[in-house]
């Protein structure tokens, strides 16, 4: 009885390779995994929590001096120009020739974005945002050159062109 098929060596058949492929697919997996990692670090964890919880009373403070002063903001995007502008509202007369905006994305650091807001002779204060800003949802932070007040609010870009800040939000 003679048999007519040859026996194939090892590296022409099917099962060694599919068993190869198995812990190659994982180790590949894996590489991945690490590159994405490595590439973009969770940007939510805080290495201290200690100092960022005696942190809290300091921004209350500020949070509490801008509600005695009676402090509001009106801030609106132009998207086509990528211009952002704010009115600011006080029941005292304030003159404030520079503001800060600081853009926080709420789940990617990398996308924060600090701006410098001048006052325009129309009482009204501007900033080049740009165009490319990422969309998503936006936590707002208005305060002084001296930090001695903050106003904070909260605006998604994809929809909003504008939002109303106060103290305490």
């Amino acid at each position: 009885m003679s048999d007519n098929n040859p026996v194939l060596p090892w590296y022409r058949q099917f099962w060694p390779w599919f068993l190869i492929a198995l812990p190659a697919t994982a180790v590949v997996a894996g590489i991945a995994t690490l590159v994405i990692a490595m590439k973009d670090p969770d940007g939510l964890v805080v290495d201290d929590y200690y100092k960022a919880g005696l942190s809290i009373n300091k921004e209350l403070k500020r949070d509490s001096e801008a509600a005695r002063l009676g402090l509001s903001a009106f801030i609106r995007r132009d998207p086509d120009k990528g211009v952002i502008t704010i009115e600011l509202n006080s029941r005292e007369p304030m003159d404030f020739d520079k503001l800060y905006l600081d853009l926080l994305h709420t789940t990617r650091a990398n996308f924060d974005q600090n701006l410098l807001l001048e006052k325009e002779p129309d009482g009204i204060y501007r900033a080049n945002l740009g165009r490319d800003v990422p969309q998503g949802q936006w936590k707002l932070e208005l305060y002084s050159e001296d930090s001695s007040w903050r106003l904070t609010g909260r605006m998604s870009l994809s929809e909003l062109t504008q939002v109303q800040l106060s103290p305490n939000q």
